[in-house]
């Protein structure tokens, strides 16, 4: 698949709607399973998760140290080239503040997330 051929803004919003906010573990693996390549490697700042199982168990990690109101939301569409997308998020509750903001950036191989690197800003002082 060529850069011009990519739809990196399909790709980063369903990946953060239907993998990073969706709770239940079976539909989350279904959106791995169509959004990842199977060996997919998934970088957060203190861990790695490579496969789609792996991937799966990192997310629900992750959702289950966040309040059950807090949803995920991109800030603005997601933007690539050459194989390489970024969706910059925003996370906290549905009607409120946003709690944490980051970056993903992915690197797309034949249509599906090969890498992913979560990136969180550091917290306004």
């Amino acid at each position: 698949m060529t850069a011009e051929t990519i739809d990196y803004d399909r790709l980063m919003q369903a990946n953060l709607a239907r993998v990073f906010g969706e709770r239940d573990a079976s539909r989350r693996m279904k959106a791995i399973a169509e959004l990842y390549a199977d060996d997919a490697i998934l970088h957060e700042p203190d861990a790695a998760a490579t496969g789609h199982a792996a991937i799966s168990r990192a997310v629900k990690t992750l959702l289950s140290s966040l309040p059950p109101n807090f949803v995920f939301t991109a800030i603005g569409p997601a933007v690539g080239h050459h194989g390489l997308g970024r969706l910059r998020w925003q996370s906290g509750p549905s009607n409120g503040p946003a709690a944490v903001t980051g970056t993903d950036v992915a690197r797309i191989d034949g249509g599906r997330i090969r890498t992913l690197h979560v990136f969180i800003d550091p917290a306004a002082a």
